[in-house]
């Protein structure tokens, strides 16, 4: 083969590297490891667009380069199988999700493999598989078997928790736990019944069962996380969805949240994304107090950051769904009240938080007392309030909070002014100063007053220091058939964990995939869905696992994913431990990553791994956006009008497949024949040609601007595919697909080959010595291209290969000692052409197994410069001189240069100014 055919080469390749195992990485304690990852893509049934890519390809580039510094690489793939979409199309066709899942995979994977990706394809993992979600499964039952210790810090087995009850009972225990634990002693403990004992072990368990507000779709028939609703109806179908309380089980995050904050120090992660995980987390510092109902047997808890402001209180507010709410309504309250918590429940937390401007609430009828004062304070209702975070009640400062302010002003409640501080236009009083209108606290530094008025709190048994999170513990159950199986059976209405030897405990057939008749959740149509112990048949929990269930640990299954007893293997964790490189969206800042973390400290806490973070280095890749494309139709007719001339004729823009469009130009038979109304379309051409109109815009199939990235890989082929990518801009930035700029880099590549084949397709690889210019410019590019890299800047290093080859084709080089190295640095961006090159060079084994070359700075050193020379200020000639001459000579050689003579016109010089390595000066 001579001409480049890449359709041929690229194949090849892709097949040589499967049958070769080329890419398996295998535990090798003589090289150091490199653990590369890509966030964990679900398989959706419309495969990759172009956008897709973008950070496999960036990730490919680092491991590919690794291997050649004489790593030894980890760079997996899989696919988080379990999914709504799966499940929906389920429901609507009857079709199995497994089905549906395996075409997805099946796709994925071919178009995957097209780009020519240094995957691991042996370790590859599917969250649905049975043999994985096994270890699912098995740690949930490890977090269902522990409780957090909170002075050593860490979880401990819950057998632990059973020595220190049969000794102690709780008291003074540290332990993160349910807020209602009471105390109980040893002797209380030994005569609680097994019933009672498993109620309370539940209260301190790291995943257990609680009644918790949550997003309830009916039409999904399934709870949803926050991230999946908007505006009050989910993002997918947009179905309403309403907030109501229901039995789930939960994770205790909230045991980790100082450990979750403080290590974010430890991993070199965007700032963006950590600031976002602090937001997350929400740590407070302040004090939790009880406010007394007046006329009921009740107490409102409410904690606060500034109980220093507590004379200040106007109003309670209680979050809509506060458990409180209907227990003390009045009677002339309560309608107002009801319609007023069904509507506000019902928006969701995200809504709620953001929404600054509506102000809404309900007066419930009854009165709080000040614990400092005991003066009367009404008790409203106010959907800025929120259930799950703090207490679900928040004590009113209208003069030092923003939304108090609003909130009282609007419904005409009391706001005390403040005695420090001043207004400001366009400002809420007390913005710049402490309420202090009473002789216990006033006067007082803010943290002054702020520890006096806790020591009074916990004197009088009204409240304590506290410091509380925004962070909520996470709800780990989904009414939905396509999801992992809680491996849970139920006795006298509490939990119990399966056999161990049981797992896994695969999802059971159903007849339909929505829920039962009685409203159970689909798990419930199975037939003899229970366990069977030596005491009888139990029923199982009929919800399954949520999404991120398995995504939180799949980075370690991938370093050992056939081991069948283990979750992993010691030598395999420890010797691939941290992931060094992961690259995904920002969007997955929070949920993903902490579940991630939170479960990776739990296997360390319990001895099972041995770090404490996953993910070392992060990178977020930008989007790559979509460039749409317009025809302009003549209104009332077929008739469409080129996007030059459109001002002269009255048109409406229409979108148009970016597929049909090339350079801006459309293929007109294409186009008639892309929608049957477009079969008879006539066209206003300028100079012969019908030019589009563009715009950027999401990647969307209703724009029709979705590029598909086989499209590419046919007409100009893979290699091209990663460097355009590449190319676009840099990696953590947003950028528009412009297909107008591939055909640069699809002539680069064929330029590049013609180094090695001259213009007859004939070999033209020469033994010759390269000539110092030669040697310069490949030694530029090498230590370009590694500086590049290390620092994840892959657009500079394309412009960097293009120079090398326009240079190495002016010098007419063609010498061994110069493509060799040429191809190495470039194998990592444009594999298969440079496998294919390599092979043809004489080489037997792939050019994965070369190393890096070194950049040598003997070839780098400048010998000459090119001085400016300036006649009485003005600059007339260059001259290229020796950096190694004196003054002297430099003004010797200068002054005799033909093209200055005609400046200097005979006359002798006044005055020369040399500064060597920079410019002369000559003064006639």
């Amino acid at each position: 083969m001579s001409a480049y055919n890449f359709q041929e080469v690229e194949k090849k390749w892709q097949a040589k590297w499967e049958s070769q195992g080329l890419f398996t990485a295998r535990v090798n304690p003589n090289k150091p490891k490199f653990y590369s990852l890509d966030m964990f893509p679900y398989p959706s049934g419309a495969g990759l667009h172009v956008g897709h890519p973008l950070g496999y390809i960036a990730s490919d580039i680092v491991t590919r380069y690794k291997r050649l510094k004489g790593f030894n690489v980890l760079h997996p793939m899989g696919y988080d199988s379990f999914g709504l979409p799966a499940e929906q199309f389920a429901i609507q066709t009857g079709q199995h999700p497994a089905i549906t899942t395996e075409e997805n995979i099946k796709r994925y994977t071919e178009q995957l493999k097209r780009i020519g990706f240094a995957f691991d394809w042996d370790k590859e993992v599917r969250t649905s598989d049975p043999s994985y979600y096994k270890w699912t499964q098995w740690i949930f039952m490890q977090l269902f078997d522990s409780y957090y210790d909170y002075k050593a810090d860490k979880a401990k087995p819950i057998a632990e928790l059973l020595e220190i009850f049969e000794k102690s009972g709780n008291i003074g225990l540290s332990a993160a736990c349910d807020e209602d634990v009471e105390e109980f002693t040893s002797e209380d403990w030994k005569g609680y019944s097994e019933h009672k004992r498993q109620e309370v072990l539940l209260k301190y368990r790291l995943t257990y069962l609680a009644e918790t507000t949550v997003n309830w779709c009916p039409a999904l028939g399934t709870v949803l996380s926050n991230d999946e609703v908007k505006d009050g109806f989910s993002e997918r179908g947009g179905h309403p969805v309403e907030r109501k309380k229901m039995m789930q089980w939960n994770m205790r995050i909230t045991a980790y949240a100082e450990r979750l904050l403080n290590d974010l120090e430890k991993v070199e992660w965007p700032e963006p994304v950590k600031e976002m995980q602090r937001n997350w987390i929400g740590r407070s510092t302040g004090a939790e107090m009880v406010f007394q109902v007046e006329q009921h047997d009740l107490t409102i808890k409410v904690f606060t950051t500034r109980i220093d402001t507590i004379y200040g209180v106007t109003y309670l507010a209680l979050a809509p769904e506060h458990e409180f709410v209907e227990k003390l309504v009045t009677a002339d309250q309560k309608e107002e009240v009801a319609a007023y918590v069904a509507s506000a429940k019902n928006r969701s937390e995200r809504d709620r938080m953001s929404d600054v401007k509506t102000i809404s609430g309900a007066f419930t009828g009854a009165y709080a007392l000040n614990p400092f004062n005991n003066e009367r304070i009404p008790i409203w209702v106010a959907d800025y309030v929120l259930a799950g975070y703090g207490t679900g009640a928040v004590m009113a400062v209208p003069a030092h909070d923003e939304r108090d302010y609003n909130f009282a002003q609007h419904f005409g409640l009391e706001i005390r002014q403040v005695i420090e501080g001043s207004m400001e236009e366009g400002s809420f009083p007390g913005k710049h100063g402490t309420i202090m209108n009473s002789g216990f606290i006033s006067g007082m530094p803010m943290q002054e007053a702020m520890d006096k008025a806790i020591a009074f709190l916990e004197e009088k048994k009204i409240g304590k220091g506290k410091i509380q999170y925004k962070m909520r513990d996470a709800i780990f159950t989904r009414q939905r058939y396509w999801g992992e199986p809680l491996p849970v059976y139920f006795k006298e209405g509490l939990p119990y964990l399966i056999k161990e030897e049981d797992l896994p405990l695969v999802l059971p057939e159903v007849d339909k995939y929505l829920p039962t008749e009685e409203g159970e959740p689909p798990l419930g149509r199975a037939e003899d869905w229970t366990y069977k112990t030596g005491e009888g048949e139990f029923p199982l929990e009929l919800s399954t696992m949520p999404g991120w269930a398995g995504s939180s640990w799949y980075f370690f299954r991938y370093m050992d994913s056939k081991n069948e007893d283990r979750l992993v293997s010691q030598e395999a964790e420890k010797y691939w431990g941290q992931v060094d490189l992961y690259i995904g969206g920002a969007e997955h800042a929070t949920g993903h990553l902490l579940y991630s973390r939170f479960w990776t400290k739990f296997l360390y806490d319990r001895g099972f791994v041995s770090i404490e973070e996953p993910f070392g280095k992060m990178i977020n890749q930008g989007m790559i956006q979509g460039r749409s494309n317009f025809v302009y139709r003549k209104k009332g007719s077929n008739t469409f009008v080129s996007a030059g001339i459109k001002s002269q004729y009255d048109t409406i823009p229409m979108h148009v497949d970016v597929n049909i469009v090339q350079n801006d130009r459309l293929d007109l038979e294409a186009f008639k024949k892309w929608r049957p109304d477009l079969s008879d379309a006539e066209f206003i051409l300028e100079e012969g040609k019908y030019l589009c109109g563009a715009e950027v815009e999401k990647m969307s199939k209703s724009k029709y601007n979705v590029v598909n990235p086989d499209d590419i890989i046919e007409r100009y082929g893979a290699d091209t595919l990663r460097l355009y990518e590449m190319f676009l801009g840099p990696l953590e930035q947003f950028k528009p697909w412009n297909t107008n700029g591939i055909d640069g880099v699809s002539k680069f590549l064929k330029k590049l080959w013609r180094l090695f084949y001259d213009g007859q397709e004939k070999w033209c690889v020469k033994e010759d010595e390269p000539s110092k210019e030669e040697l310069k410019t490949l030694h530029k590019a090498i230590k370009k291209v590694e500086e590049d890299v290390e620092r994840y800047s892959f657009n500079t290093s394309v412009s960097t290969f293009m120079i090398c080859v326009n240079e190495l084709s002016a010098f007419k080089c063609h010498k061994r000692a110069i493509l060799e190295p040429l191809l190495v640095i470039l194998s990592p961006y444009a594999p298969h052409i440079a496998e294919e090159l390599w092979e043809k060079l004489g080489h037997s084994s792939s050019i994965l197994s070369a190393s890096y070359p070194e950049s040598r700075e003997e070839f780098l050193a400048e010998e000459s410069h090119e001085y400016p020379v300036s006649v009485n200020g003005k600059m007339r000639a260059k001259v290229s001189l020796p950096l190694d001459l004196s003054k002297e000579e430099i003004q010797e050689r200068a002054l005799a240069d033909a093209g200055l003579q005609k400046w200097i016109a005979g006359k002798t010089p006044k005055k020369v100014i040399v500064v060597p390595g920079k410019i002369v000066n000559i003064v006639v």
